[in-house]
C-alpha cells in the first residue's frame, strides 16, 4: 500500500510517516514546498504522479485568531483544498484520511460528544472546518474523516510551531508564571497515539466520519499540572476563567469526544496521562545528546 502523506514535516505528519513505515506501508511525504492543497491542478499532477492508493491529509490554516482575520484563507485552505483532494482521489480510487477538529461543536454539555451530535461552530475556524467535513462526505464515498483534539507531537517540540506542552515547559524551566484556563474540558492527545490508531483504521474499509482522541477528560488548567508533575518542575501556575483570558475568539467549554465508534471496529486509544508521559520520555530521549564514540 502506497500512502501519500501531506503536511508530512507537521506534528501528526512526522507521527504518521514513521508509524506508518514502520508498518512497512510505501510512504510519499509532502510538504507545501511539494504541494499547494488550494490549487487544484497542482493536486491533480502530483497526486497523478505518486498514484498513492491513500491520501492523508493533515494541511490545514488553524492559527484560530487569525482565521476570524482571514476567513477566506480559513475556508480556501480548510474546506475548498479539502475537495480538490477529494476530487482527484475520486478520479483514481485512492482513499482519502482528513483531519477535523473538535472545534466543530459549540458551547455547553458534559457528556463526550458522539458524531452524530450537531455542530454548531463558535468562531471561523470551527465553521471552515465543518465546511471541508462536507466537501469530503459530499464528494468521494472512499472516506475516512476524523475529529481530534488538544494535539501536541515531537516535531513541535523540534521548533516546527510549538505546542502546549513546549509552552508550559518553558515557562517552567524560565520560572514564568504560567496561568491556564480551568473551565475549558478537552483530551489532549499525542499524534503518535493518534498515527497508531490511523495506521489501523485505513486497514478496513469502515469508512465515515470518526473521534480519535485520547481517553478521559481535563482542563487546560489540570493538562498543564500533569505537565510539571511529570517534568518534576515546581511551577507558579494559577487557574484562570475564560473570562479572564483576554482572547477575540470563543471557544468550546467542553470538547471531550466519544470514541464509541472507533472503539466498534476494535480500535482503543490510552488514557491520557499515559501519552503525555511517553511523549515526556520521548522527549527527553530525542534531546539528550548522542554518547561520545570511543577511539
Amino acid at each position: 500500500m502506497k500512502v501519500a502523506v501531506i503536511g508530512a514535516n507537521g506534528q501528526l505528519g512526522s507521527d504518521l510517516c514513521r508509524v506508518l513505515a514502520e508498518k512497512k506501508l510505501t510512504i510519499v511525504p509532502l510538504t507545501r514546498h511539494d504541494i499547494d492543497v488550494a490549487d487544484a491542478h497542482q493536486v491533480n499532477n502530483v497526486l497523478a504522479c505518486v498514484n498513492p492508493d491513500v491520501v492523508i491529509n493533515t494541511a490545514a490554516f488553524h492559527k484560530v485568531e487569525q482565521c476570524e482575520i482571514e476567513p477566506a484563507t480559513a475556508f480556501g485552505v480548510n474546506a475548498i483544498a479539502v475537495r480538490n483532494l477529494a476530487l482527484t482521489c475520486r478520479s483514481k480510487n485512492a482513499m482519502l484520511v482528513h483531519f477535523s477538529t473538535d472545534y466543530v461543536f459549540g458551547v455547553g454539555g458534559s457528556q463526550p460528544r458522539n458524531e452524530d451530535d450537531l455542530p454548531h461552530p463558535l468562531n471561523v475556524y470551527g465553521a471552515s472546518k465543518l465546511a471541508g467535513e462536507a466537501m469530503v462526505a459530499f464528494t468521494w464515498e472512499r472516506n475516512f474523516v476524523i475529529r481530534t483534539c488538544g494535539l501536541y507531537g515531537l516535531a513541535g517540540s523540534k521548533g516546527k510551531g510549538g505546542n502546549f506542552v513546549e509552552t508550559m515547559l518553558q515557562k517552567g524551566f524560565a520560572g514564568e508564571p504560567a496561568r491556564v484556563v480551568h473551565d475549558q474540558v478537552l483530551t489532549p492527545t499525542f499524534t503518535g497515539d493518534l498515527a497508531k490508531a490511523v495506521s489501523q483504521l485505513i486497514q478496513t474499509e469502515a469508512y465515515g466520519l470518526y473521534h480519535i482522541s485520547a481517553e478521559g477528560q481535563c482542563s487546560w488548567f489540570e493538562f498543564a499540572r500533569e505537565i510539571f508533575r511529570l517534568s518534576n518542575i515546581k511551577a507558579d501556575l494559577r487557574p484562570v476563567s475564560t473570562r479572564e483570558f483576554a482572547s477575540p475568539v470563543q471557544r468550546p467549554s467542553y470538547s471531550v469526544l466519544s470514541k464509541k465508534r472507533l472503539n466498534s471496529i476494535g480500535i482503543e486509544m490510552p488514557q491520557w496521562e499515559n501519552g503525555l508521559s511517553r511523549y515526556l520520555e520521548l522527549r527527553a530521549a530525542s534531546h539528550s545528546p548522542s554518547p561520545a564514540h570511543s577511539s
